[in-house]
């Protein structure tokens, strides 16, 4: 026999050792009791059957089914996870011995003293050596391990039945006897548990077989813990053994410790996986109002960049009218859309630093510098539509005057050449006196030079029409046709009174008499009358002006004219008084006058009535010109109102855009008294929208105005537009560093002191406001933080890591949010993939893969399946169907591999 208590007498003096010695020394004299014996063979065997059973194999009875030492060998490795000596497989009986002997080396090896226990007894079948070596291994590997406040392992594990069932009436466990003998402190072990699979309150005292059957057959069905003892064998006995009891609630213990870990487990799991889909989440947010975003500047310029010019200056103004709807009520929800994707992309790029994981990359094209190019295009697009719209009114409206001009002075020339052909062609020279041809030849003479006088007015004309094709002016061919109608007319005018003229010409040598006065007056009547025709047109001439200088011009201009009409009238009363004198001389002497004037078609009545015209026009044309002025004054007055206004809101956001600087540098107080603060500040900014509101009416005004210039302001309302949607965005993305910065102090736990010491140093070494870092001013911040960085030959290359982490672009300026970050991983704890694994391996049960039925069981329904649909299936050698590989998989939730 080998004595054991000899050969480890300097092994360890732990808990096994001192409960074996103070308390159960192996009282071989209990075992003489049939019951107890009964009792601790029931018991025993069905703990050890608990763990031979995961080798798949199992025994019948304890003394016999150890004797050759490989079952217990095979049970020794189950339970401790240890592999053994190869067993010796011969059926001698010293090749048992040496098998046995092997596992109580194995058991001495782990701390405890076998005191007269030898391979011999084992491999004879002694009961009671048999079961007390059993009774070793429970305690030393189910019970030692238990401690509850530094307790033994028996008062550790007598101390967690009490506290588990303290709640529960009728139950005071102080033993491991007795107090378990009525069946309801196993209940209640379960119940505290597992609520749902015992009705506590339906069980009786005075019943215990039926508690005890409740209890066991609950923990067998629900729990895989087998059924150690028969209800019957503790009612039946005076006093339950105490082993048995002690492992059957050690396997209680294990069991509830057990799904408490995989709870834990499946806790962090859970926790880790709602973090990555509500990233996911905010991923196809951001993707999808990106896409929209994108999709609504794709459609909008197109229609910005038309440029199908319209006929009239109305068809131009609903166009303007369909602008400004765009610019109100169309635009300002697609910039707060624009501001929101901003918003949500670095809140999410902050989540995903906190949470370890890599940056979100958007889809190709729907990065945000990309939507910021394509506002930019779209904004450009806008001046440029905005532009031209006011240009086309310009040119339709310079068109329009020009064409109607054109038209006027047509007609006039058309009423002034009808007829003349017919009278350039008449041969009546043929059979006229000399006299009649002297007077044909000085009528002749007077029509040269009212053709002359004319010869600027066909001029204007054909310069009208000519601007008319340079401005594009959608009925072109009519006024061409016109234009060319009028000059070919002109042409032959132009040569018929050559001809005409070398007629009387020929003629002349035989005409003599002439009447000097008829002359006269037909020489002085032409222009008067055509300088009569020019002023009934200058005074009935269209104008167009855009300020008070153009018009107080013409009003200057019309007051010269008006200076010359006394001159005018005497020339008129001059003009009358040579025709009076024909008259006088006519009746003084008896003389006939055979018809009017034979070198004019000039009368008097003519000459007077053209006068009282023309002085009944300039009246008119002051009336109009007074009409203009008043005009131009009140638009003088809008353009001042809308210089008064834009110049107070350009002072205010030039004002705002500063302080907001100002505060970004210099926050005080906590972070949420900052976002308070910037909050108020918000919203005091917002309570500005009604000045900007009443800008936008002014403006409305000044373009329903057509006012195009404004000599008052500097400001444009695109400038102010401009700056107003700056300043809104700026104190958002302000609001939502401030947002990100609490969401880093809450996920790592940076105390507030902690950030107002980042916060300060960062603005000391920030000379110039700037909001970043530039590289040495970044390391003269770490150094005053406590980095070793100026280290000869550590320094430089950890600055060199420290600067590729806060600044992974390599663009040689640090953020204060980089800093945070940096700052917070060098201080705190974040989940790892290594973490993940191990919870994992938990819930697998130390197996290198786990099984979709395991996901399912230990998580939430969508997050088990969550993880079925990404695991890929697990090609280790030790694969089994359906098995999957959690470890790829967690270190992909890190990205430290593709998933």
């Amino acid at each position: 026999m080998v004595d054991y208590h000899a050969a480890n007498n300097q092994s360890s003096t732990g808990e096994v050792q001192t409960y074996m010695e103070q308390e159960n020394d192996w009282d071989r004299d209990l075992l003489l009791d049939p019951a107890w014996e009964k009792q601790q063979r029931k018991t025993f065997t069905a703990w050890c059957n608990s763990h031979l059973r995961k080798s798949g194999t199992q025994i019948e009875n304890i003394e016999e089914d150890f004797r050759d030492g490989l079952k217990l060998m095979l049970l020794l490795e189950v339970i401790s996870g240890e592999r053994l000596p190869k067993p010796e497989r011969g059926k001698m009986r010293v090749h048992k011995i040496n098998n046995v002997n092997k596992a109580l080396d194995f058991i001495a090896s782990k701390g405890v003293r076998l005191v007269s226990i030898g391979a011999e007894e084992i491999v004879d079948g002694n009961a009671k050596m048999t079961l007390g070596m059993i009774w070793t291994i429970i305690l030393r590997f189910a019970i030692q391990d238990i401690s509850v406040e530094e307790t033994s392992a028996k008062e550790g594990l007598l101390l967690w039945c009490q506290r588990k069932t303290a709640p529960y009436k009728n139950v005071n466990v102080q033993n491991f006897h007795m107090s378990w003998k009525d069946g309801l402190a196993f209940n209640a072990l379960i119940h505290r548990h597992r609520p749902d699979l015992i009705d506590y309150d339906s069980l009786r005292k005075d019943d215990p077989v039926t508690n005890l059957n409740n209890a066991f057959e609950v923990a067998e069905k629900h729990l895989d813990i087998p059924k150690m003892l028969d209800a019957e064998d503790i009612v039946g006995t005076l006093r339950p053994d105490e082993k048995a009891i002690m492992t059957y609630v050690s396997s209680f213990y294990h069991a509830f410790s057990g799904a408490q870990k995989a709870e834990t487990a499946a806790n962090r799991i859970c926790k880790v996986l709602a973090v990555n889909q509500e990233n996911e989440h905010m991923m196809e947010d951001y993707e999808k109002l990106a896409s929209d975003l994108l999709e609504w500047i794709r459609r909008t310029i197109p229609w910005l960049e038309n440029r199908t010019q319209e006929k009239t200056v109305n068809d131009m103004q609903a166009k303007q009218e369909d602008f400004r709807d765009y610019r109100c009520v169309h635009k300002p929800p697609k910039v707060q859309e624009k501001c929101q994707l901003e918003i949500g992309f670095n809140t999410l790029q902050t989540k995903l630093r906190l949470s370890n994981r890599p940056a979100f990359m958007p889809s190709e094209g729907r990065m945000v510098s990309d939507i910021n190019g394509a506002w930019h295009t779209l904004e450009g697009a806008e001046k440029g539509y905005e532009e031209w719209i006011l240009s086309e009114i310009r040119r339709l409206e310079r068109l329009e005057h020009l064409a109607e001009k054109f038209h006027q002075k047509a007609a006039i020339h058309e009423s002034w050449t009808d007829g003349k052909e017919t009278m350039l062609t008449k041969k009546d020279y043929e059979t006229s006196t000399l006299s009649e041809v002297k007077a044909l030849l000085r009528k002749h003479e007077a029509f040269e030079s009212d053709l002359a006088a004319h010869q600027d007015r066909v001029e204007q004309i054909a310069a009208i029409a000519q601007e008319l094709n340079e401005l594009d002016y959608y009925d072109s061919a009519s006024v061409n046709a016109r234009c060319q109608k009028i000059c070919d007319q002109w042409d032959a005018l132009g040569a018929l009174t050559q001809s005409r003229k070398e007629s009387l010409e020929r003629t002349e040598k035989q005409l003599e008499s002439i009447d000097e006065l008829y002359l006269e007056y037909a020489k002085r009547a032409a222009p008067f009358n055509n300088w009569m025709e020019g002023a009934m047109e200058d005074l009935q001439d269209m104008f167009i002006v855009h300020n008070i200088e153009e018009i107080q011009g013409l009003i200057t201009a019309h007051e010269q004219f008006k200076s010359t009409l006394s001159d005018a009238n005497k020339e008129r009363k001059a003009i009358q008084s040579i025709q009076d004198q024909v008259e006088e001389i006519a009746h003084n002497n008896g003389i006939k006058l055979s018809g009017g004037n034979p070198y004019t078609t000039i009368t008097p009545k003519s000459i007077d009535s053209k006068w009282e015209k023309v002085m009944a026009m300039v009246p008119q044309r002051d009336d109009a010109l007074q009409e203009e002025l008043n005009k131009q004054n009140s638009n003088d007055t809008l353009r001042a109102e809308f210089a008064t206004q834009a110049n107070a809101v350009g002072a205010y956001i030039q004002d705002k855009m500063e302080e907001i600087g100002r505060r970004s540098i210099e926050m005080n107080g906590t972070l949420e008294d900052q976002l308070t603060h910037l909050k108020d500040y918000q919203t005091t900014i917002m309570s500005y929208m009604p000045e900007i509101n009443k800008l936008e009416g002014s403006h409305q005004h000044i373009q329903e105005a057509l006012i195009f210039d404004n000599q008052y302001t500097s400001y444009t309302m695109e400038h102010l537009r401009v700056g107003w949607e700056q300043l809104l965005t700026t104190i958002a993305r302000t609001i939502n560093e401030v947002e990100n910065q609490i969401l880093t102090r809450d996920a790592k736990g940076i105390s507030q002191e902690q950030l107002f010491e980042y916060r300060t140093s960062f603005n000391h070494f920030d000379k110039d406001h700037s909001g970043a870092l530039m590289a040495e001013e970044f390391k003269a911040c770490l150094i005053s933080l406590g980095y070793d960085v100026e280290n000869e030959k550590q320094g430089d290359s950890e600055f060199t890591r420290i600067m590729g982490i806060v600044d992974p672009n390599g663009s040689g300026a640090v953020t204060f949010q980089a800093f945070i970050d940096f700052m917070s991983r060098e201080t705190t704890d974040t989940d790892t993939a290594d973490q993940v694994i191990a919870s994992f391996k938990i819930l697998a049960a130390d197996k290198t893969y786990i099984t979709a039925e395991e996901l399912r069981r230990e998580l939430p329904p969508d997050q088990a399946e969550y993880c079925i649909a990404r695991m890929a299936p697990y090609s280790g050698p030790d694969a089994v169907p359906g098995a999957l590989d959690y470890m790829s998989f967690s270190t992909a939730l890190y990205g430290e591999s593709d998933l």
